[in-house]
């Protein structure tokens, strides 16, 4: 079969009569989606990032920039190049899923071979696993808080063994919700981020008005001037807009799970736009300023909205703001966990599961992590979290390299599911993108995992290493599969 030419409008769908395609390689639900099933539209996905960006994480993360010693404005401007940086990125890596109807698992496999697409996949799988963890574990205490400020008897229950029976139903329930909205796929949850996106965006506008009004104005915490000058500012401010990126470096890789339902490119672009930098520099401030009303209340700064519920001690307050954290809580755990690590065991195991019974293995998965034995310490958490996110930034680079630069956006999805077909590479591994992986990891790896000033630069590289990863990584696949002895695809 000759390549399809793209991108050209038409509808490039692989013929289901194609015999080559390996069991192993195709599933339903990982298959070419037909472009009259592509009904999201730019609105679908603006909905689905606000709520994915309207989350506990991304609420306090201006409390971590300020208490570093960034001024408020600081705080707008690093979120604001972090987002815009994701944006662009996101932008060009979801246009291929927009174009063809793929997700990440299977346009992957052009550049690592179907074989070594397994090794991004299953490393996206565990990402997306444990942040559903995390996530789902954060909206079980904040559940277990609420119901025993409702219902004072609820503390009070316990096990024969006298172990606190509340935590566990809570746990229980947010288990249970997340399966319910995962499932009978993919449009149950586009209908649940249509509401749940622009409700947490309206109640937390809401919570902002009320703290205009407390702190008669703007507040103290945008009062308070920066202590970070020079050198220091520059570093520390990298390191920040690093750290934001973080949150949702590794859906600069597998966007195309979401883009290849929207309808045009044209709606993924605004969609995107809307719902990444647009939204995330509007809920900062929304942040800043209900943490400066607990200021003027309390006498501190309280960037925990649980916390700020139970102090409140009004019950009206206190569920609606618990019933929007979970929204929110499921919200980007459905859309940004659950979907993506879905589609990567999809690929893994396209016999046995389909998309439904993926989404509950991930769930169960997540229970298996027992997030409750290791989530009093976050740190450990979170810098396993953001080796791990380091990792996949140079798979981003090849990823948009292999795309634009050596495939020039061409794709023959049929052999895309074939062990010997145009992407077999090398009994199924393309040793280019695992070199420049690799050799990029080498250079990232160390300065992330050695302690402070032990490498010269090291510092420096940290402080932009996601955007050094992407750099590296596509300069050295473009180079590899540049060089004059070998064709691109043996590489």
């Amino acid at each position: 079969m000759a390549p399809a030419q793209g991108p050209t409008g038409k509808d490039p769908m692989l013929d289901t009569t194609q015999t080559a395609r390996d069991p192993l390689l195709w599933n339903p639900d990982i298959a070419p989606l037909p472009r009259q099933k592509r009904d999201w539209t730019w609105i679908t996905l603006a909905a689905v990032w606000m709520g994915m960006v309207h989350n506990v994480v991304a609420y306090e993360a201006a409390a971590g920039l300020m208490a570093i010693g960034f001024s408020a404005m600081q705080c707008l401007l690093i979120v604001w190049t972090a987002y815009c940086s994701l944006f662009v990125a996101m932008w060009f890596n979801a246009r291929a899923g927009t174009e063809w109807g793929i997700p990440f698992c299977v346009l992957i496999r052009a550049a690592f071979g179907p074989r070594g697409a397994v090794i991004p996949v299953a490393i996206r799988a565990v990402v997306a696993i444990f942040w559903f963890s995390v996530q789902s574990y954060a909206a079980s205490q904040a559940l277990d808080a609420i119901a025993a400020s409702l219902w004072p008897d609820w503390s009070s229950l316990h096990l024969p063994d006298g172990t606190a029976l509340g935590p566990w139903l809570a746990v229980t329930m947010i288990w249970g919700l997340h399966a319910l909205v995962a499932a009978h796929g993919i449009h149950r949850i586009r209908n649940f981020e249509l509401v749940a996106g622009p409700l947490v965006l309206v109640v937390a506008g809401a919570a902002a008005l009320w703290a205009i009004r407390i702190c008669h104005g703007t507040g103290p915490l945008f009062a308070i001037p920066s202590t970070l000058h020079g050198s220091a500012l520059f570093l520390k401010g990298g390191a920040a807009v690093t750290s934001i990126i973080g949150i949702w470096a590794s859906f600069a890789v597998n966007i195309p799970d979401l883009s290849r339902f929207v309808r045009s490119q044209r709606d993924q672009a605004i969609g995107q736009l809307i719902g990444l930098p647009v939204t995330a520099v509007i809920f900062t401030p929304m942040s800043i300023l209900i943490t400066s009303a607990t200021l003027v209340m309390f006498g501190k700064p309280i960037w925990n909205p649980v916390e700020i519920l139970m102090r409140i001690h009004n019950t009206p307050l206190t569920l609606a703001g618990g019933i929007t954290i979970i929204v929110a809580a499921l919200s980007v755990n459905v859309a940004g966990n659950i979907v993506p690590a879905a589609y990567d065991l999809l690929s893994l195991f396209p016999r046995r599961l389909d998309f439904d019974r993926a989404g509950i293995t991930v769930i169960l998965l997540g229970l298996f992590v027992a997030p409750w034995l290791w989530f009093d310490h976050p740190q450990t958490v979170f810098a396993l979290l953001g080796l791990l996110s380091a990792v996949l930034a140079p798979i981003t680079g090849i990823m948009l390299a292999d795309y634009y630069l050596v495939r020039r956006q061409t794709i023959d999805l049929a052999q895309l599911y074939s062990f010997s077909g145009l992407y077999a590479g090398r009994r199924g591994w393309r040793p280019s993108a695992l070199a420049a992986t690799g050799l990029t990891l080498l250079l990232l790896l160390p300065p992330a995992l050695l302690p402070a000033g032990t490498l010269p630069g090291q510092d420096a590289i940290n402080a932009v290493s996601w955007f050094l990863g992407i750099a590296t990584g596509a300069l050295l696949y473009t180079g590899f599969n540049r060089h004059p002895l070998h064709r691109p695809n043996d590489l």
